[in-house]
């Protein structure tokens, strides 16, 4: 084991990359996917108490919902394919990156949205961070 890799055994409990890079994806489908049921199922109260259009998270949460699914997929494979784990980080690091825009140029949020936008765009973030290194693992 690299030295490189060891905060992310800790992370996943295992020394196996494979394994790491499966459980980082498959943590981030189960948060991605019931983040975006929340929108679908609630965006309407869930768009007064955040401050933002109901339609806006309604279509968020299709489009999330779907997103989990498919990194859910990928999580589910026994060797997730290079090419989709890429797509997934660079997703997630857009996804994080354009919260933080969308908070300053687009949105006018509550006090909770303004807590809420950066607090789920740090933790996308985070995915793409262990889903990089652990991929990154993958190639030592």
């Amino acid at each position: 084991m690299s030295v490189s890799t060891y905060p992310l055994t800790t992370l996943a409990r295992t020394t196996d990359p494979t394994t790491m890079l499966r459980r980082f994806l498959g943590l981030d489908a189960v948060v991605t996917a019931g983040n975006g049921l929340a929108y679908v199922a609630a965006s309407g109260p869930l768009g007064r108490f955040l401050g933002v259009d109901s339609g806006l998270l309604l279509g968020l949460g299709v489009f999330l919902t779907l997103y989990g699914a498919g990194v859910g997929y990928l999580a589910s494979r026994k060797s997730p394919p290079t090419l989709g784990v890429r797509a997934v980080i660079e997703g997630n690091a857009a996804w994080a990156v354009l919260s933080v825009v969308a908070l300053f140029a687009w949105l006018s949020p509550s006090t909770a949205g303004t807590v809420w936008v950066p607090l789920q765009a740090v933790t996308v973030g985070g995915f793409a961070a262990l889903q990089y290194a652990a991929l990154r693992a993958l190639r030592v």
